[in-house]
């Protein structure tokens, strides 16, 4: 520990956010385009931009239950697990679907969807194979190449380092909203210091919260031993009384017909009234234990859970409503639905998307300004014509490959959905592998610029212009691989389509407006002095006045820059 109590929140906070820094940006970045995952998924499947979308209709669901538990029967009669999607505002059509059993070695059987069409004869049933946003999602907590308990382990760790940098944060900032309202350009470090403050202030509340709810949903894993006290280490029957829908049962060896899914309809009613249904999910059909599930469409409540009736599949018997009412239930569901947005509407999935985006600009200037730091100290020997240690050339590197790496590699990803050929084995991780193939090779080439002393700015005008390009280029993409074009996607009404193509356009304008932003400042050219030798001796010769010793005395308090000379 230092000397004082604020130089210690100094030191922690610095050290707190740099030892998962890298870490964190992926986990901002694909969180933040998880709120829009649904969009991005339909995105992903133009088979379904046509002759598809349909609204939520009340009085046609009995009428299409039947159909869904008709067309499942003929085409899956041996599934685990039945599942009827109605039309939601963020998923605009009428799905079929249904899981295999498990195969050995595998939590979940493989799912299958069939879309059906606008006239409720037409089945689309050839969709590509993709992941679009859930990938996104899954990502920002799994890590995706990593085994899950080990990926969770890592992501709540670094979780808990970002809500100790946060508090530790606050503390250090004796004028948090005066900074609010500062920003000097072509200051060096200073300039960057700048923008982590705004960065951060502006979304402050909004960090807090995701981060602590973040933790909130790997609570069970960090500390369960109140539920394992409580249920005799049984942690099925925890997770069972926790949100019964997961758990499913193994199919009976024993026959049994099931019962006319649209025949609940009324008893559904008495329950919850003529509010939208979300799913009908069968499990074991056509077996003594099958069960149907309603279950409710929540998304403009603030809530995550999944208010189920479950009925006997057999008899028609209610046997469950689905989840627990404890007031700590009802916290525990609060807490995650202000994670997830669920609840919101696009308004505010825009406001949380844009929250989460001055969260990665928290991250990345902060990196940024550590390295101007360690590039400043070591002005004189760059300037005399020494390279910069292997340290700075390392964290340079790190941050071309995910500030520049992570906007190219979605572009990279969006790219193999629509030009990767339909029947290629194992379509969905090739397109995974397109994201982390590019963010590699732009790894390989910071690094290698690195060792060779080359004169970074160069290098991320050019990534910054590339990741413009590309994102520049996705709605015309999108118009040739799918014949609906951002025009056409307007007269139809097909705003999630065009809501897509319209944050395409705003992120190329934001990444060109910052590859001209590197080309005229040059601010992050490590490999040349943060200031130039001539305005340092003008600033040395300069008497000192109130406000530069003003200055000079916060820097050298919050320790995050220089005296100014």
């Amino acid at each position: 520990m230092k000397e004082t109590f604020f130089r210690s929140m100094t030191w922690l906070h610095t050290w707190a956010g740099l030892a998962v820094c890298w870490l964190l940006l992926l986990i901002f970045f694909a969180g933040t385009l998880s709120y829009f995952r649904h969009e991005i998924s339909l995105w992903s499947k133009p088979e379904l931009h046509k002759s598809v979308f349909q609204d939520y209709d009340q009085n046609r669901l009995a009428q299409q239950i039947a159909q869904g538990q008709a067309y499942l029967t003929e085409t899956a009669p041996d599934a685990a697990r039945w599942t009827i999607s109605f039309p939601s505002e963020r998923k605009p059509y009428l799905s079929f679907g249904w899981a295999d059993a498990p195969k050995k070695g595998e939590r979940r059987g493989k799912f299958h969807e069939h879309v059906v069409g606008q006239d409720d004869q037409q089945m689309i049933t050839e969709i590509r194979d993709s992941r679009g946003g859930n990938f996104f999602y899954r990502l920002h907590f799994d890590l995706h190449y990593l085994p899950v308990v080990v990926a969770r382990w890592i992501v709540g760790l670094a979780t808990m380092a970002m809500l100790i940098a946060l508090i530790s944060g606050v503390v250090i900032h004796k004028r948090i909203f005066k900074d609010f309202f500062s920003f000097r350009p072509a200051k060096g470090s200073r300039s960057w210091l700048d923008a982590h403050n705004v960065s951060s202030v502006m979304a402050l509340p909004y960090h807090l919260i995701i981060t602590y709810t973040g933790l909130i949903t790997l609570m069970f894993m960090f500390m369960p031993w109140g539920a394992l006290q409580q249920y005799d280490g049984d942690v099925r029957a925890f997770r069972a009384d926790l949100n019964p829908a997961r758990i499913q049962a193994k199919p009976s060896q024993a026959n049994a017909p099931l019962i006319e899914a649209a025949g609940l309809i009324d008893k559904v009613k008495q329950q919850w009234g003529a509010a939208p249904l979300k799913q009908v999910s069968i499990s074991a059909p056509g077996r003594d234990n099958s069960r149907i599930s309603f279950t409710l469409n929540s998304e403009q409540r603030v809530t995550d859970r999944r208010d189920l009736l479950i009925f006997d599949g057999v008899t028609g018997q209610l046997i469950s409503k689905g989840n627990p009412e404890s007031a700590t239930y009802k916290t525990y569901d609060t807490l995650m639905a202000l994670h997830t947005a669920r609840f919101a509407d696009w308004a505010l999935r825009g406001f949380f998307f844009l929250c989460g985006l001055l969260g990665c600009a928290m991250v990345a200037t902060g990196t940024l300004l550590w390295a101007v730091k360690i590039a400043q100290k070591q002005q004189k020997a760059i300037q005399s014509g020494t390279k910069p240690t292997v340290g700075l050339r390392l964290v340079n590197g790190l941050n071309i490959s995910f500030i520049c790496g992570l906007p190219l590699a979605t572009a990279a990803f969006f790219y193999a959905n629509r030009l990767l050929p339909l029947d290629i084995a194992s379509r969905a991780q090739r397109e995974v592998d397109a994201f982390f193939i590019t963010l590699a090779v732009i790894a390989l080439v910071a690094l290698w610029d690195g060792l060779r002393g080359a004169q970074s700015w160069r290098r991320w005008r050019q990534w910054l212009l590339l990741g413009a390009l590309t994102f520049a280029a996705l709605p015309l993409l999108g118009a040739v691989t799918s014949g609906q074009s951002l025009l056409g996607n307007m007269i139809d009404n097909q705003w999630t389509l065009v809501g897509f193509d319209i944050v395409s356009l705003l992120l190329a304008l934001a990444l060109g407006f910052a590859a001209r932003q590197v080309r005229q400042s040059k601010l992050i050219n490590l490999n040349r002095s943060a200031t130039s030798t001539k305005t340092s001796k003008a600033r040395a010769g300069r008497p000192a006045t109130p406000k530069t010793a003003a200055i000079a005395r916060e820097t050298r308090d919050t320790g995050l820059e220089e005296a100014h000379q």
